[in-house]
This record gives C-alpha cells, sequence and structure tokens, in this order.
C-alpha cells in the first residue's frame, strides 16, 4: 500500500515538475500569460510540489522516530494531498475566471470569497511548510492588524477593515498574493532556478569550482578563497545562501579543513561567502529582479550598480581568509591538483548569453528563456557533460525544489504587502523612522539597517526584502538617499541576516556540515561577512559606487573602499603581515571607518592610520 502510494506520489512529482518547466518555458519564449492566469498557474504547480514534500522542511527527527512523530508525518501527508487538490481548485479557479472576476470587481461573490481565504489560508500553510514560522508570524501580524485598525494605539491605528474586504484585495487584485513579489517568481525566478539546475547536473558547479582553485588554490589559505570565489558564482545563481551553502559546501568545507582550518572557521567562511553570492551580479539571485520590478529600474541598472558593492564584499572575505590563514601558520599549497576543465569550459557560454542578452535590454524572461536553452544545449554537446534520461527529470526536480520556497515566501510577502498597501503601515513606519533619528540621516539607516536584520532573521531573502522594501526604503527616499540606493541598502541587510545571529540560516546549514558549533560558526561567519555590515553606508553617502560620477571619481572611490574593507577584515581578525596588538587593531578599524565616508580629508586620515598599522606590521 505505502509503496504504490509512494509510486504514485512520485509521478506526479515528476508529472508537475515536466509541466512547470514546460509551461514556463512556453511562457518565457512563445506567448506569456496575462498576470491572472500566469501566477495563478505558476502558485498551483509550486504548491502541488510543496505540499507532497518538495523543497520543504523535513519534519521527523533523526534517530528512530516515535509513535507521534510516524502520526503526524503520515498527517502531514494526508493534508499534504488534501491541501495540493485544493490548491489546484482555488488558483485553477482564479486563471479560469479571471475575466469574470475583474467585470464583477467590488462586488464578490460568497463563492469567490471563499474561494479567497482558502487561497490565504494554502499561502500561509505553504509557506509555514517551506520556510517555517518566521515569515508566517509575520503574515498573522499583518492580517490581525488589518482587521484591528481602531484598535491600535497611536500611529498605528487606521479605519479598519473586514473580512470580506481584506480577502476582496488580497485573492481578488494584484496588489495582494498575486502583487509583483509572486509576479518576479513566475515571470523569471523559476526559469534561473531551472538555469542553476541544468548546468549544476551538466557539472558546471564542479566546474565553478575547478576555476575557483586554479585562480585562488595555490596562494595562502587557497581552498579558502576556491571556497569564496565558487559560492560567489554559484550563489548568485541559486539566490538561496542556504541552497548554495548546501550545494558548494559540500565540497569546500572539507577541503578548508584538511588545509587546516578549524571546522567553526571552514563553516563560516562557507556562509559568508555563499550569501554574498546574492550581491553578486550578473543574476544575483531571485531578490534582486524583485528590486528591480519594485523599483521600476532596469534590472541591468541594478546588475551594474552593485557590482563595486559586491567586489568589495569578496574582497574583505578573501582578505579576512588570507590573514586568518597568516595568523595559524597556513601556507600556500605546493600540490594543489588540477582538476581538468577543458571538457566542460563550453558550459561557461550561457551564462555570457544571459549576461549579452540583459545588457542589450531584453527581459529578464527572455534571457532566462534562451539562457535555459542554450544551457540544455550545451549540456547535451559533449559525451561529458551529457545528462542521461533520468538526469533531466533530475533537472525539472531540481528546479522545483528551488522555486517551491521562493513562491511560497513570495506569495506569503504578498499577503504581508497587500495589507500595507491598503491600510497604509508603510508610510507610518516611514514617519517613525524619521521620528525616532530627528531627520538625522546615519540615524535612519542604523534604524533601518537594524529593522532589516531583526525582519530579516529567520525567512528567505526575497521576502525579506519584500516585507522591507514596503515598510522601510519610502523613509530613506524621504530622507535624501536615491531610490536605488535605499533599496539597495535595504537588500543588503536582508541579505546579511543569513549570518547575523542568533538567527542565521546559512551558517546553521554551514555548521551542520562542517560539525561545529552552530551559534559559534555564526558569530565567525558574521565576523568574516562584517564589511558587508559597512558597504552599505559606504555606498549611500558614496555614490560613485553605485557608478555613479565620473570615471575618475568612481576610480578613487573604489580604491579607497578596497583599502578600507581591506583594513577592516585586518582588525577582525587581529593580523596584517604579523599578529596587531590592541592599539593596531583599533587603529585599523578607525581607519576603515573613516574610508567609508567619502571626503579627500577623510580619506587621507583613514588612509595614514591603515599605513601606520601596515608599516608597524612589517
Amino acid at each position: 500500500m505505502s509503496e504504490s502510494r509512494g509510486r504514485t506520489t512520485a509521478w506526479i512529482i515528476a508529472g508537475a515538475s515536466v509541466a512547470a518547466g514546460l509551461f514556463h518555458m512556453y511562457a518565457a519564449g512563445f506567448s506569456p500569460f496575462t498576470a491572472l492566469v500566469q501566477r495563478p498557474v505558476h502558485l498551483a504547480l509550486m504548491a502541488v510540489l510543496g505540499f507532497l514534500g518538495v523543497g520543504v522542511q523535513q519534519r521527523l527527527r533523526a534517530g528512530d522516530p516515535t509513535e507521534r512523530d510516524v502520526l503526524r508525518e503520515r498527517l502531514s501527508r494526508a493534508s499534504g494531498w488534501l491541501f495540493a487538490g485544493l490548491a489546484v481548485v482555488v488558483c485553477g479557479y482564479l486563471a479560469l475566471e479571471n475575466q469574470e472576476l475583474v467585470a464583477r470587481s467590488g462586488s464578490p461573490t460568497s463563492l469567490d470569497l471563499v474561494m479567497g481565504a482558502l487561497t490565504i489560508f494554502l499561502v500561509i500553510e505553504l509557506a509555514r511548510r517551506a520556510t517555517g514560522w518566521g515569515l508566517i508570524a509575520v503574515c498573522f501580524l499583518a492580517l490581525i492588524y488589518a482587521l484591528a485598525g481602531p484598535y491600535m494605539p497611536g500611529f498605528l491605528a487606521h479605519r479598519g477593515y473586514g473580512p470580506t474586504r481584506l480577502i476582496e484585495h488580497l485573492y481578488l487584485s494584484t496588489e495582494g498574493i498575486w502583487g509583483i513579489p509572486l509576479g518576479v517568481s513566475a515571470d523569471f525566478v523559476y526559469l534561473f532556478v531551472l538555469f542553476g539546475a541544468v548546468l549544476e547536473t551538466a557539472g558546471g558547479g564542479a566546474l565553478l569550482i575547478a576555476m575557483a582553485n586554479r585562480v585562488a588554490g595555490r596562494t595562502r589559505g587557497g581552498p579558502a578563497k576556491t571556497a569564496a570565489v565558487a559560492s560567489a558564482f554559484m550563489g548568485s545563481l541559486s539566490g538561496s545562501a542556504v541552497a548554495n551553502v548546501v550545494t558548494t559546501g559540500t565540497f569546500t568545507i572539507p577541503l578548508m579543513k584538511r588545509a587546516g582550518f578549524q571546522p567553526f572557521f571552514a563553516g563560516a567562511v562557507e556562509a559568508a561567502a555563499s550569501t554574498g553570492g546574492q550581491l553578486m551580479p550578473p543574476v544575483m539571485g531571485a531578490g534582486a529582479f524583485i528590486l528591480a520590478t519594485w523599483t521600476n529600474i532596469p534590472y541591468l541598472d541594478v546588475a551594474v550598480a552593485a557590482i563595486i558593492p559586491s567586489v568589495l564584499y569578496y574582497v574583505a572575505v578573501i582578505a579576512a581568509i588570507h590573514f586568518r590563514a597568516g595568523r595559524m601558520g597556513i601556507e600556500p599549497a605546493t600540490d594543489t591538483e588540477k582538476e581538468p576543465i577543458a571538457d566542460r569550459l563550453h558550459l561557461l557560454l550561457p551564462l555570457v548569453i544571459i549576461v549579452v542578452l540583459l545588457g542589450m535590454g531584453r527581459s529578464p524572461m527572455r534571457a532566462a528563456f534562451w539562457g535555459v536553452s542554450s544551457a540544455l544545449f550545451m549540456a547535451l554537446l559533449r559525451p561529458a557533460t551529457r545528462p542521461s534520461p533520468d538526469a533531466l527529470r533530475e533537472i525539472v526536480e531540481r528546479a522545483g525544489r528551488g522555486a517551491v520556497q521562493v513562491a511560497a515566501a513570495c506569495a506569503a510577502a504578498g499577503v504581508v504587502v497587500g495589507v500595507a498597501s491598503l491600510t497604509g503601515i508603510g508610510l507610518r513606519m516611514s514617519e517613525l523612522i524619521i521620528t525616532l533619528s530627528q531627520g538625522n540621516l546615519l540615524g535612519a539607516l542604523v534604524l533601518t539597517a537594524l529593522g532589516s536584520i531583526v525582519l530579516g532573521m529567520g525567512l528567505p531573502t526575497t521576502a525579506a526584502y519584500v516585507v522591507l522594501a514596503a515598510l522601510g526604503a519610502p523613509a530613506l527616499v524621504q530622507l535624501g538617499v536615491p531610490l536605488l540606493a535605499a533599496h539597495l541598502f535595504i537588500f543588503y541587510f536582508g541579505c546579511l541576516s543569513n549570518v547575523t545571529p542568533p538567527v542565521s540560516l546559512a551558517a546553521f546549514a554551514a555548521a551542520g556540515i562542517a560539525g561545529s558549533p552552530p551559534i559559534k560558526t555564526a558569530v565567525y561567519s558574521a565576523a568574516i561577512a562584517g564589511a558587508g555590515f559597512i558597504v552599505p553606508f559606504m555606498f549611500v553617502y558614496g555614490p560613485e559606487l553605485l557608478m555613479v560620477g565620473s570615471i575618475p571619481a568612481v576610480g578613487l572611490a573604489s580604491v579607497t573602499a578596497i583599502v578600507g574593507v581591506t583594513a577592516f577584515a585586518a582588525a577582525a581578525v587581529g593580523y596584517a603581515r604579523k599578529p596587531l596588538a590592541g592599539w593596531e587593531r583599533g587603529l585599523a578599524l578607525v581607519g576603515a571607518l573613516l574610508l567609508v565616508y567619502p571626503g579627500l580629508l577623510t580619506d587621507g586620515a583613514g588612509l595614514l592610520a591603515v599605513g601606520v598599522v601596515f608599516y608597524k606590521a612589517e
């Protein structure tokens, strides 16, 4: 009986995975659908996969499960089948009846409201299974806030909205569940996840690690630097710090441990490097596409603006690795094995195609379509990378696993965004930030950064950014921060919540692979990624780091920023060319902070301080 049910589940998962691949490729390459068709069909496919156990958190504990665990698992499976069927019904209802629903906008029928209430419930339950309770708590607070507006204190009070109005807004419009976040997931995030799955199955991940090893393998701390470079590329494609950790960390963490790094440091390096991958162009994961769509700024402009900040982040990570290796006395390896890469170099061409198409102004959807198509063609071109029929099925199933969490998070985040647009809470939060900071930009930036880290803890990057963009970005824009800089500021801190204790999901995943204490790993990962906490302040005060201004100004700002983040890494590790005394670490930190603020005077003072530290360290 169980085997039959297992086979049935496997066939349905395979069918839904293939259907998702075909649907999204057809929409991107041949005939796009309207928003109220594309998004419900996308959510229905992802919900079927998620409720049947694909891409969701496992509930059974390690070891022999108790009877209670087994019963809970059986109930979860049974409810999964029921919820998967309901998801198809409610999403299909909207997709098939969207014209009639639009025509009777403002006068929903009882059936419309029932379908809407079921959809909200299913979205929240799917997000709970896929991402945990963090996002669910935010959704519940948002719904309670919408219903209890007249009873809220002070500036939080509003007129209040009944269940009918709330359901109509969240289900029957593109302001709620079917809004921008889910639209980005449906239009091109799935395709980029599929693109990454094709490359990974064909050996693209191993190719990137081998190429990174060629670049950094023979330097001091080479295996850790290899992990940083490889994770930068893979993280840009995956869009998930945790997924990146479990993908590349399986290879890189053992390499770092064999090179002499302690397990907690090896896990910390992988967590910090994997988190930064979401900040690295050209793809930057799903969050950057939402950023571009939300701000109505062309994605190419977003990617170009993110180049220098992402380089600064990885300069700091690699510098921290180098200094740590020097402090531990780890010498460069002389017998680094060079894995052959010539038979897989053709897998880089699809990446080039995506970059060129985005540079030509093509939409991310069309660029992703040709990226997937060319990746499949390149993979089939040579025997070394040619996937078997089973591997082809694994590609679409792997894409489903990667896309379910994003879709669930985006749909649930749509509930929060819908409540924010209905009640105007975003403007109230902006007023609160401005009031608390007394109109001071630095104070507002610090408050927004802290709020971004706290709200981002335990949330996927996409959901964290959406929530924060609705609540925090307007305040920064109101204080004169350019729109792109304000949203990148929030995006950075939403990403960095993955390595910020006490809830740092990427660090915890790396600790599991490294066999190290989770909190200790998280603390060190935050230290390694420490420059990432000052880079956003740098580009807010110095827009040259976002490629704004003349070439000499951009060049000068970049050079001084590189020196600054390197000094920050030296201060964090306590080593330059030799171990640093306490006053030297303090001076390096002061020099780094002086280089944060643009201006010839502060740059000169910062360079002088850093020069003293490195001269004394000789």
